[in-house]
């Protein structure tokens, strides 16, 4: 693979699992320094471990405000720089309405937006200074169509997109560029809830992606010649109706 992030420095959230952990692992055979920025610190360990000296772990609770507020200084202080942030992690809660548990609605919610935005607000201040930097945001297919069996999820993707949009006109005048990937259901613990029966069946019918297929579109939104932003970039298995 050529080196096309070669000194760069990216960070990732939710990076010790899953598709942030795909994403690290394609941005460091790109040449890239990624920080790992997870809570759970054993997942953090063995990420870090498999992925070699390029890869370094942070172990951040992203909601909790008195951890939010180290991950910044502590990436300057391991990595030196920020070039890429990704704000992958996120959770995820399906079903009806009228059966669901608020409890969880609002755990989720805070994570995919509470911390979400705080992330992002907390690395902008030296990508601003330095004119230059990539933010990329875990969307998903929910956030551009709305999914009648994930109604709490799909808000919160809405919100997220509302988020990328605004914020990229906001911060284009300082050199930075911000986009949003948007992939449909993808093979990862986020589907843990499914039923066994469902994930096969969709897997023989082609309607799950991998990880890599997803690390793999963002490497191409970071590639671009600075002067093109990819906004957003749907990625979805080839029988997904949606």
């Amino acid at each position: 693979m050529a080196q096309e992030l070669a000194g760069k420095v990216a960070a990732i959230t939710g990076a010790a699992s899953g598709i942030g952990l795909e994403y690290a692992r394609t941005l460091i055979g790109a040449g890239a320094r990624v920080v790992l920025i997870d809570r759970a610190a054993e997942a953090l360990s063995k990420a870090s471990v498999v992925l070699g000296d390029q890869a370094i772990p942070l172990r951040i609770d992203l909601t909790d405000p008195v951890s939010m507020q180290g991950m910044m200084p502590q990436v300057l202080e391991k990595a030196g720089q920020l070039d890429i942030f990704h704000a992958n992690a996120g959770a995820y809660v399906g079903g009806e309405v009228l059966g669901g548990d608020p409890d969880a609605w609002d755990r989720m919610l805070n994570l995919n937006i509470n911390a979400l935005f705080r992330s992002v607000h907390a690395v902008l201040p030296h990508m601003v200074e330095r004119k230059s930097g990539d933010i990329i945001v875990t969307s998903s297919i929910a956030g551009l169509v709305p999914v009648v069996w994930e109604p709490i999820y799909t808000a919160s993707k809405h919100a997220v997109q509302a988020f990328v949009h605004t914020l990229r006109r906001q911060v284009a005048k300082h050199g930075l560029r911000v986009g949003a990937v948007a992939p449909g259901p993808v093979v990862t613990a986020l589907i843990k809830d499914w039923p066994k029966a469902k994930i096969e069946e969709e897997m023989a019918a082609g309607g799950l992606m991998q990880p890599v297929e997803v690390a793999q579109a963002v490497l191409f939104m970071l590639t671009r010649p600075r002067n093109v932003t990819i906004r957003d970039l749907v990625i979805l298995p080839q029988s997904n109706d949606l």
